[in-house]
């Protein structure tokens, strides 16, 4: 009876080794199985990631290259701005000095001429005795000249009216001028 004993524990340890096995080798099949699982969706998981990263990439060196070509743009408007500004004080400051002195005087007289000129005031910015001995006929034939503050150079010659007036400013011979200047390719 020992032997049958025996051998029944025998039997029940082989039995009990053989399913524990089993239950082993489907453990660890099972792990496998959700291990390739995991690591088949980290490599998916990796790849998206990837992808992303390569568009946001991409999307960044396309922002980055239409801000610069906007920065270019915006420096060589900037310069051309500068440029047109420097234009113009040169132009202004050139029409001021051309518009005194004997060149004012027959600026004026160009003006009047062929026109009943007792019915015009010469605005002038400052009157000086050379003016008045240049215009002496026509102040003698009823031209009125004074000095206005609003004139820096040239002359306005208004109608005694008030029925209008001819601009020969060097704000307004500039402002005429400028045009030409404004549109320079740089």
């Amino acid at each position: 009876m020992e032997l049958q004993i025996q051998d029944l524990v025998t039997s029940i340890r082989k039995e009990g080794i053989d399913a524990a096995n089993a239950q082993a080798e489907s453990i660890i099949a099972e792990a496998k199985k959700k291990a390739d699982a995991i690591v088949s969706d980290a490599k998916a998981e990796a790849e998206s990631v990837k992808a992303s990263a390569e568009k946001e990439i991409g999307i960044m060196k396309e922002s980055a290259s239409v801000s610069a070509e906007q920065a270019k743009r915006d420096a060589v408007l900037a310069f051309k701005t500068e440029v047109q500004a420097a234009y113009e004080k040169i132009l202004k400051d050139d029409v001021k000095k051309a518009l005194t002195g004997e060149a004012l005087g027959k600026l004026i007289k160009a003006a009047v001429t062929g026109e009943d000129v007792s019915k015009y005031t010469a605005e002038i910015a400052e009157v000086s005795d050379a003016l008045k001995s240049q215009l002496a006929q026509e102040i003698k034939d009823g031209l009125e000249i004074k000095p206005t503050k609003g004139v820096k150079a040239g002359f306005r010659l208004a109608a005694k009216d008030g029925s209008g007036y001819f601009d020969c400013t060097e704000a307004e011979i500039a402002e005429m001028v400028m045009p030409y200047f404004r549109n320079l390719d740089i």
